[in-house]
């Protein structure tokens, strides 16, 4: 006769080995399970026909899982691909737009261009309006001149007539009532005053989640006896969900030139995917404790639970849990904020650490883990160390408010430069686009300081890309903020030093707001206090390289006037030389916060054609432009819409 424990360890084993295989691999009648308990029978061990079809029942619905969950990749690939679609579409929609906005003036754009660089006296009047909080010239097409001895400051923002909306027909209706709804942002919730995306986004979150939903409950049974099954599926959808986390994280990713939108638009899907991990690592967890625990047979149980706690499967998975419950924590906003260093630190150590763990906890994640740790060392090690990084000599210059620095540095771009870049876009060495920022690394602050990587928006204008030379120069020049940690150790180094070397990543960013803006007929830029880093260089770029038959807005919210000396005044008065309206209200600290409702609804009610808007600022403003854009929409007007969200 076999002894029960070793009766009851085969048949755990065999159980064990069918899971581990993804098949059933033994067949589960009455005589093979006899032929465990010899002669006598064995009360534990399960000799019915009825207890053995509930095995076979509970092996073929977790396999039948496991089955399953392999069609969630190709739909997300389905749904990847209309997108895809999508996009593309809209960007042959727009090339042909801003072909005819700017046929006539590309060759006026260059030597437009030329006489600014080269030009040595600027208008008086200009420049001194670039200093102050004047709208002159905005909308010189609507006749809303300020005098120059008027008080501009206590005039509306716009002229008062406004355009009629159009009346709409049938077939609009149904896109003119969706489209603003999914446009709006609602306020942050309660309490905890969390930010909450525009609608469109928050759907298109909830149909990610309701799609994970549907895979965790697909023919699975709900009875108590099949609980390991709901347990099991949980591991599966989160594992499944792994290199989709790390693709959405990594800054050199396809997903870019699929969809148009670079990682910084898309890490908040990112974020939504690594909390649904967690919550599904959890369920995992907690339903393994409560099937071992209360709802397994005493024939599938391993022994006491101190037993089972303490298997080295257990103890592999509860690090792979701990690992990504950690990661969670320390990628919280507030977290962020108070100890940037730290989480980017533990990002790096905690990830490696929990695909490591997951690898060896289980057989069925390898090709999952395989597949995100790829993605992981070749965004991290190939692109951000190797083919994007390149090292300057940088000047440091600490502004007007003592609590800002204008990194800069200069250099010539190789030969052929940004024509050479093509989708796969080189180190920074060969030029940026507007808007695009860099990873900044400062070794000389210490050794912790040359590990860190810190994002800035490039303030500067873009170089233009000249075919007829076989190189050009290029300025750049970062907007720093201090805040805590490596801007407050910057600060306290630029006060005693005027240059530093620096390492940068990058560049990173898409030209889809951009792109957007040129396909307009009216170009609006809404910047909020060093959001002007990301409006300016679109600003210049429209009035010089993508000049065109447009009108093209720039407005920017400061908090203090010492904020002015951010963009050098000459800058500003070169921009309103060259057509640009720009509007500088009195600073907040004065006089509050600009009417940006108002401005965007007079803006929308007297503009003729399309009208493409990029706002960046904080999230306050960014919801403020949102919303009005979204009530102008359901008036009839035509907005494309593009938030640039900064921030950690």
């Amino acid at each position: 006769m076999m002894p029960v424990d070793r009766v009851q360890n085969s048949a755990l084993e065999l159980f064990k080995e069918s899971l581990r295989t993804s098949r059933i691999s033994f067949t589960l009648d009455v005589d093979d399970v006899s032929t465990f308990s010899g002669e006598n029978p064995i009360r534990n061990i399960p000799t019915d026909p009825e207890t053995l079809q509930y095995l076979r029942d509970l092996i073929t619905f977790i396999l039948n899982g496991r089955t399953i969950i392999f069609t969630y990749n190709i739909a997300l690939l389905v749904i990847l691909v209309l997108f895809s679609l999508l996009h593309l579409k809209e960007r042959i929609k727009e090339k042909s737009k801003w072909r005819i906005i700017e046929q006539e003036s590309t060759t006026g754009s260059e030597c437009l261009r030329k006489t600014a660089d080269s030009s040595e006296i600027i208008d008086e009047n200009e420049a001194e309006s670039s200093s102050s909080s004047t709208l002159e010239g905005s909308l010189s097409s609507q006749g809303t001149f300020k005098r120059a001895d008027a008080d501009v400051e206590r005039q509306p923002l716009l002229g008062t007539q406004r355009r009629q909306a159009p009346s709409e027909n049938s077939s609009g209706c149904l896109v003119r009532g969706l489209k603003p709804l999914l446009m709006y942002q609602p306020q942050p919730i309660p309490l905890i005053n969390r930010t909450l995306p525009s609608n469109g986004t928050s759907l298109f979150v909830l149909a990610f989640m309701g799609l994970n939903v549907f895979y965790h409950f697909y023919q699975l049974p709900l009875e108590s006896k099949f609980f390991f099954a709901f347990a099991d599926r949980a591991g599966i959808v989160f594992v499944v969900n792994l290199p989709i986390l790390y693709l959405l994280g990594a800054k050199n990713q396809p997903l870019k030139l699929l969809t148009g939108h670079s990682y910084e638009a898309l890490i908040i899907y990112h974020r939504r995917v690594g909390e649904l991990l967690c919550f599904e690592a959890f369920v995992h967890f907690a339903s393994m404790l409560i099937w071992q625990v209360w709802l397994s047979p005493s024939w599938l149980k391993t022994g006491s639970f101190y037993h089972y706690i303490t298997h080295p499967l257990v103890l592999l998975g509860l690090g792979a849990f701990v690992s990504y419950e950690l990661l969670y924590f320390t990628s919280l906003g507030s977290f962020r904020e108070r100890w940037y260093e730290i989480f980017l630190a533990s990002h790096v150590v905690l990830q490696i650490a929990a695909l490591a763990f997951l690898w060896l906890h289980f057989f069925t994640s390898r090709p999952y883990v395989l597949a995100s740790l790829v993605i992981f060392l070749v965004d991290r090690l190939v692109w951000r160390l190797w083919m994007k990084s390149a090292r300057f000599t940088a000047d440091l210059t600490v502004l007007d408010d003592d609590q800002t620095l204008f990194l800069s540095a200069d250099w010539d771009i190789p030969s052929g430069g940004r024509q050479c870049m093509g989708p796969l876009r080189q180190s920074i060495r060969h030029g940026w686009h507007p808007a695009d920022h860099v990873f900044v690394s400062i070794p000389v602050l210490g050794r912790s300081h040359s590990l860190q990587a810190h994002p800035f928006t490039i303030a500067s204008a873009a170089p233009v890309a000249n075919c007829a030379q076989s190189s050009n120069h290029a300025w750049l020049g970062l907007l720093i903020r201090v805040q805590s940690g490596f801007t407050s150790n910057l600060l306290d180094y630029a006060r005693s030093n005027s240059r530093v070397d620096v390492r940068l990543d990058g560049p990173y960013g898409s030209q889809d707001p951009l792109n957007m803006l040129r396909s307009c007929e009216n170009a609006v830029l809404v910047a909020g206090g060093s959001g002007i880093a990301v409006t300016f260089p679109m600003a210049w770029s429209l009035a010089t390289t993508h000049r065109g038959k447009r009108q093209v807005h720039l407005f920017w919210v400061i908090h203090s006037r010492t904020q002015l000396s951010w963009i050098p005044e000459e800058r500003i008065a070169e921009l309103r030389k060259f057509g640009v309206h720009v509007t500088i209200p009195e600073p907040t600290n004065e006089a509050g916060r600009p009417d940006i409702t108002g401005y965007v609804a007079d803006l929308a009610s007297i503009s003729e054609g399309r009208l493409g808007m990029v706002v960046s600022g904080p999230d306050g403003l960014n919801r403020t432009a949102r919303n009005a854009c979204s009530e102008a929409v359901r008036s009839g007007a035509d907005i494309q819409l593009r938030v640039e969200k900064f921030g950690w």
